[in-house]
């Protein structure tokens, strides 16, 4: 999640259990130590580009750490913070604590995995209930605090922790909307689904993105859940293959073992940038809901020595364009296909209904 919210959220826990004259305190420690985990992004190197993969959201995210991670703050916010403000040790120390707990439970909200179980487990676990970032959970939660702080009532700080909860629930709602409409939408195509994911698109939790992986290919597409459920057809790409895509990689090289940590990153999401053969991109993130272009990737070289890394890209140029079009996806100005429509033409047609529709298009498109 991003800083701002990681802080509010931490600040809204220790001030909803503090008296009247320690809110203020309560809020400035428990922002701030919200906030403190994702000093692991500290955690790089200039050889190692995927360093920082491995570390960010690990042992300082992790559930086992939250003792550690109170305790650090409250050493070097008390001083600064506590003491002026009249409190003990122990007070600070539990107010850090507080605020630092609420950071890695919000990051797992998200999709990017967070590792909670470090470390007996290595999994990174995702809900996927809310975006990285999300204005209309972070808003009302940020005025909430801010009353909180100038009126010092704890009350205001308990209806953000109310906010918060009664987002994140309706996050999950969607969530589980968003799936169902994918594997209908699986299903219309006669696919075999062997695992399919729904992730909220960027700022909201209306417009979904559902990924699906089939024996050879995953499959990217776009839905809005809620009541008047749409589908916004994608793409589709063929998994990663390195023996049928890059043959000339050596398996013991240091790329091959680097596609293997990035995959493992990626949670096996990974495909060829068909535009860019030594590219491995993650098919998880992008700006639209519906496309495959990706966030971020890797990029391989064919000449590089055996203990050579991969390079690491961003990609995140979207333009104008791709914020109207995802707008237009959240208004229901796009267009799409109802999911009953999209069942009844399956069955009637030879070819699946979403590709036809994309065939359509394309034809429409031709005329102009």
């Amino acid at each position: 999640m991003d800083p701002l919210s990681q802080g509010v959220l931490g600040a809204s826990l220790p001030a909803s259990m503090s008296k009247p004259g320690n809110t203020v305190a309560a809020l400035l420690l428990g922002f701030l130590a919200g906030m403190a985990a994702d000093l692991d992004v500290l955690i790089r190197s200039a050889e190692d580009p995927l360093l920082f993969l491995e570390y960010h959201r690990q042992f300082t995210h992790s559930l086992i750490f939250i003792p550690i991670g109170g305790l650090l703050c409250a050493l070097v916010l008390h001083p600064l913070i506590g003491r002026r403000r009249g409190l003990s040790f122990a007070r600070s120390l539990l107010f850090c604590s507080l605020g630092y707990a609420t950071h890695a439970v919000l990051d797992a909200c998200t999709t990017y995995g967070t590792m909670l179980l470090w470390p007996f487990s290595s999994d990174r676990i995702a809900w996927n209930t809310i975006s990285i970032i999300d204005p209309l959970f972070t808003l009302p939660l940020l005025l909430l605090i801010a009353a909180a702080a100038i009126r010092a009532q704890p009350r205001l700080a308990q209806l953000a922790l109310v906010w918060a909860l009664g987002y994140m629930s309706l996050g999950l709602w969607q969530r589980n909307s968003a799936l169902d409409l994918g594997h209908q939408l699986a299903a219309a195509r006669g696919h075999q689904v062997q695992r399919l994911e729904a992730k909220p698109s960027f700022g909201n939790i209306l417009l979904w993105k559902v990924v699906y992986q089939t024996e050879d290919r995953f499959y990217v597409d776009a839905v809005r859940s809620g009541l008047s459920p749409r589908v916004y057809p994608g793409d589709s790409i063929a998994r990663l293959d390195l023996e049928r895509d890059l043959p000339w990689l050596d398996a013991t090289s240091q790329q091959a073992t680097d596609i293997a940590r990035f995959t493992w990153f990626s949670n096996g999401y990974v495909a060829l940038d068909p535009d860019r053969p030594q590219r491995v991109i993650d098919i998880r993130y992008s700006m639209l809901p519906n496309e495959l272009q990706a966030l971020w990737s890797i990029e391989l070289d064919p000449s590089a020595s055996s203990d050579q890394h991969v390079a690491y890209r961003t990609h995140r140029q979207a333009g104008r364009d791709s914020f109207a079009d995802l707008w237009s996806m959240l208004t229901g100005a796009a267009e799409s296909l109802p999911l009953q429509s999209l069942a009844e033409q399956a069955a009637q047609r030879s070819v699946p209904a979403v590709d036809q529709l994309r065939l359509d298009q394309s034809r429409a498109s031709a005329k102009y």
